[in-house]
């Protein structure tokens, strides 16, 4: 009998230990993502599963896992290193509280604006080239099942286009954006990023809630730093179905594909 307890206590001892393990590793080094939502296109898909990298950056109260958020009583960033414009961040809404992930445009005391699609960073144009047309299938994505939104007006099953650009960033990263049409957010005032905050932007421009709209109206606004929670530098893993176990959904030309 004694040893039947023994060998139950120490299997509970063992899966203690487990769950404190993953829990640090979590916490300080590698937190999964998956990607439910279209605003990061042509970069990022629906379906894409990244490890953000918690080191990048520092940690701050948000770099504990939400269930336990209160165990990490951080005041601001420790062990802080400034992100790099041109990031691809994962960071915590400021009011929503809920995960995103963007690309990081807007330094602290940069002046950012938008004219007829264009970002404008401290009066100077970030240059876009054409590079033709993001091409995907007009179907249901995605556990959610939307619908992808498009330049044209395909059926069921038709091409959904939209007109694709490399956008190059003061410093000269470059990485793909996507144009849809002309909306209220292609034309803005000039954003003053304050001190210790951030200016995020969707790659799929016309389909992504980020910093052009502020958090009062459904927006992200700017993100203060202690919100940022790591950097995505690669898609680890992708499958196109509603379920992971899908298998015949999985794209395999994005296993442990690298990002701009």
């Amino acid at each position: 009998m004694s040893s039947a307890k023994d060998s139950l206590v120490e299997t509970v001892k063992t899966v203690v230990y487990a769950l404190l393990i993953a829990g640090i590793f979590r916490t300080l080094f590698f937190q999964p993502f998956f990607i439910p939502s279209s605003s990061m296109k042509d970069t990022l898909l629906i379906g894409d599963f990244l490890f953000v990298n918690k080191m990048s950056y520092g940690y701050s109260q948000w770099s504990c896992p939400k269930a336990v958020n209160f165990l990490c009583p951080i005041s601001g960033r420790i062990l802080g290193s400034e992100p790099e414009r041109g990031d691809i961040v994962v960071f915590e809404h400021p009011t929503q509280h809920r995960t995103f992930v963007k690309r990081l445009i807007g330094m602290p005391g940069d002046r950012v604006q938008i004219t007829d699609g264009v970002i404008f960073i401290n009066g100077e144009e970030v240059t876009q080239t054409p590079d033709g047309n993001f091409v995907e299938t007009f179907e249901k994505q995605g556990a959610a099942g939307r619908y992808p939104a498009c330049a044209n007006t395909p059926g069921e099953g038709g091409e959904c286009i939209k007109e694709k650009f490399i956008e190059t960033l003061p410093g000269g990263r470059q990485h793909s954006i996507l144009n849809i049409r002309t909306t209220g957010v292609d034309n803005t005032q000039v954003y003053t990023v304050p001190e210790n905050n951030y200016f995020f932007m969707g790659d799929n421009r016309d389909n992504s809630a980020d910093s052009r709209v502020p958090t009062t109206m459904g927006g992200v606004g700017f993100v203060p730093e202690e919100y940022l929670v790591g950097k995505v530098s690669r898609v680890m893993f992708s499958a196109a179905g509603k379920h992971l176990v899908y298998f015949w959904t999985w794209r395999k030309d994005r296993f442990f594909k690298a990002l701009q």
